[in-house]
């Protein structure tokens, strides 16, 4: 469950970016949001293929 924990954290530490760069256009917020939205799909695919690797072991 820790890797959950990873995304949940991973998420939520880019939600004031978010809030910076939607309701006040703040770019260099748009800029943070998408290397978090980069470090989420590359956790994302990391545990894909744990799950895979785990599920065929099994």
């Amino acid at each position: 469950m820790s890797r959950f924990s990873e995304v949940k954290d991973l998420v939520m530490g880019l939600e004031a970016d978010f809030e910076k760069f939607y309701e006040k256009g703040n770019q260099a917020a748009g800029t943070r949001v998408r290397k978090g939205m980069q470090d989420l799909k590359n956790l994302a695919q990391e545990i894909r293929t744990e799950v895979q690797n785990k599920k065929n072991a099994g």
